[in-house]
């Protein structure tokens, strides 16, 4: 138990910088190119340079960005699935100041309330990494996974449809005209090899599968097409995320892709025949993760491959993140809030082989504008650049983070962590009866998807992130490992404690730290527009504050 005479400074300030001019990055030097890698869904195993996964994995590649370039320790997410989770990082701000119309309808039926999910997309005029540098003289391109730019009039095509009926045929083809003009408009100026959402959602089954070597190829033509401008490249992967079988996998048809088949495979990765016969002369036990991992790892020696060909690897830096960890996907514990990053440049940074500053997805932005010498003045962003702290010029001052998903948000302090659940009135008032409907609807989506039940009790609490008895399917296991999951406040001590099964709220020794940490909620809550149970209750509709 804490010595309650102990006190502990907690700051208000949210965030703070020191010299933001790093030596070295002269605006009139050249400009380095960017190439911004987010993977989907991988579990700390999957890392080589993390204790899970040492000497566990074949990745070459990924091994080589690390061995070379800073690994952060001590990455975080703010918001912890895919969607929010890429807005954070293209955008810098926090996913709950998104203002796309699913996202306001949402706030709107939740009473002012800002519920962070699958919802916060980036509009047309929304500042970006995209159209800030492209504005800066950069060639923007995005491949991969969208869940994240808003795509206006895109329709919904079921896994049940048939894609031999012409007029799915024409759905699909005008889906991905839409989603290429919207992703134009948002300030790429290429968009190609894209899906919109993972392959299960993308449309008729026949073409529910994974086909990196397909947006790998359309990122190799984005390289060749930059000439001699600098360049932005967003390539955010659909793997490692489900479907994981072989054949919607690493073993798929190359040809099929969201648009339905193309003529021929690309070639510009090893052929999927030599993925078995790697992992067996390495000694890596042979199975769908082993080998969707060396498929992803294979993109990224395409992409190595392409920049020293072309001679832009002396002036490119690379970053390696994941999209949130996935021990605890859908919650803000740690084990989704913490989810590692590389950054690699030729001959490392100053910085050294690991850092170990506390840093969010959010700060990404401010960074990489940092790097490219752009001028910020004037934009406004909830992350801040640790450049400086890569040169070896600066330390982060910031002391806490903030993280929010679903119904929950949560700060942490040093080694506390606090977490606060609040529902909206209209579930409070949900009879069983709409539990149980509300659980057959879900589970007849999860067996469309050829998928089981997780749960079948309609009495089991509803989810942090979706209102499911039981959770949703993204987030069913985190609900079976935290024993305090569904309790409304909960206080943990990360030093002593970092699996967060020991809730300090009812504790005496620990009241004082709970009220501070409360307070420091709010302080970012004063920050940002929306209402929060007793944090924030007059939010007049969910209308935006000013930015502190």
């Amino acid at each position: 138990m804490m010595n309650p005479k102990i006190y502990i400074q907690f700051p208000l300030a949210v965030i703070g910088m020191q010299a933001l001019n790093p030596s070295g990055y002269a605006a009139e030097s050249n400009r380095p190119n960017i190439i911004f890698i987010i993977a989907d869904d991988m579990t700390r195993d999957m890392f080589n340079f993390l204790p899970e996964g040492k000497g566990k994995n074949l990745s070459p590649n990924l091994d080589r960005l690390a061995r070379e370039g800073v690994i952060m320790n001590q990455q975080h997410v703010s918001a912890t699935v895919s969607t929010p989770s890429r807005y954070n990082c293209l955008t810098g701000n926090y996913a709950s100041r998104a203002h796309n119309p699913e996202f306001l309808a949402s706030v709107k039926k939740n009473g002012g309330q800002r519920v962070v999910e699958w919802n916060t997309h980036i509009m047309p005029n929304d500042p970006n990494l995209a159209s800030i540098l492209k504005n800066a003289g950069y060639f923007t391109g995005a491949v991969g996974k969208n869940h994240v730019i808003e795509v206006d009039g895109w329709k919904e095509v079921p896994l049940t449809a048939d894609f031999s009926d012409p007029s799915v045929k024409k759905t699909q083809l005008n889906n991905y005209r839409k989603t290429i003009e919207a992703y134009h408009a948002c300030g790429f100026d290429f968009a190609d090899g894209i899906f919109y959402e993972n392959p299960d959602f993308n449309g008729p089954r026949e073409l529910a599968v994974h086909n990196i070597d397909w947006s790998t190829e359309a990122a190799l033509r984005f390289i060749d097409q930059s000439g001699d401008d600098p360049f932005f490249l967003y390539f955010a992967t659909t793997l490692p995320h489900g479907p994981t079988e072989a054949d919607r996998s690493w073993n798929a048809d190359r040809t099929i892709t969201p648009l339905g088949r193309i003529d021929q495979a690309p070639r510009v990765m090893p052929d999927k025949s030599t993925i078995p016969v790697r992992l067996k002369e390495a000694n890596i036990p042979f199975n769908n993760k082993k080998a969707n991992l060396l498929w992803l790892d294979d993109a990224l020696g395409a992409l190595l491959n392409k920049i020293e060909e072309t001679g832009k690897a002396e002036n490119t830096i690379i970053f390696f993140f994941n999209d949130q960890g996935q021990y605890a996907k859908g919650s803000i514990y740690q084990g989704a809030t913490r989810s590692p990053s590389v950054i690699w440049k030729k001959g490392g940074f100053p910085v050294g082989h690991e850092c170990n500053t506390m840093v969010s997805n959010i700060d990404f932005a401010p960074t990489i504008l940092e790097l490219t010498h752009v001028d910020t003045k004037g934009m406004k962003f909830d992350g801040v650049s640790f450049a400086p702290v890569l040169e070896g010029q600066g330390k982060l001052t910031k002391n806490s983070l903030f993280f929010e998903i679903g119904y929950t948000k949560g700060v942490r302090v040093g080694n506390y962590k606090y977490i606060a659940i609040r529902y909206p009135e209209w579930i409070h008032k949900i009879t069983l009866e709409e539990r149980k409907k509300i659980l057959e609807d879900y589970n007849h989506k999860l067996a469309i998807r050829g998928k089981q039940a997780n749960n079948e009790d309609p009495n089991a609490p509803f989810g942090h992130l979706q209102i499911i008895p039981g959770g949703g399917d993204a987030e069913f296991f985190t609900t079976q490992r935290y024993k305090h999951y569904a309790e409304p406040d909960q206080l943990y001590d990360l030093a002593t404690d970092p699996e967060e099964s020991v809730n300090l709220v009812s504790l005496p020794g620990y009241q004082e730290v709970l009220q501070k940490m409360k307070s420091q909620l709010k302080a970012y809550l004063d920050t940002l527009p929306g209402c929060f149970g007793e944090f924030v209750v007059d939010c007049n509709s969910g209308k935006l504050k000013t930015r502190q």
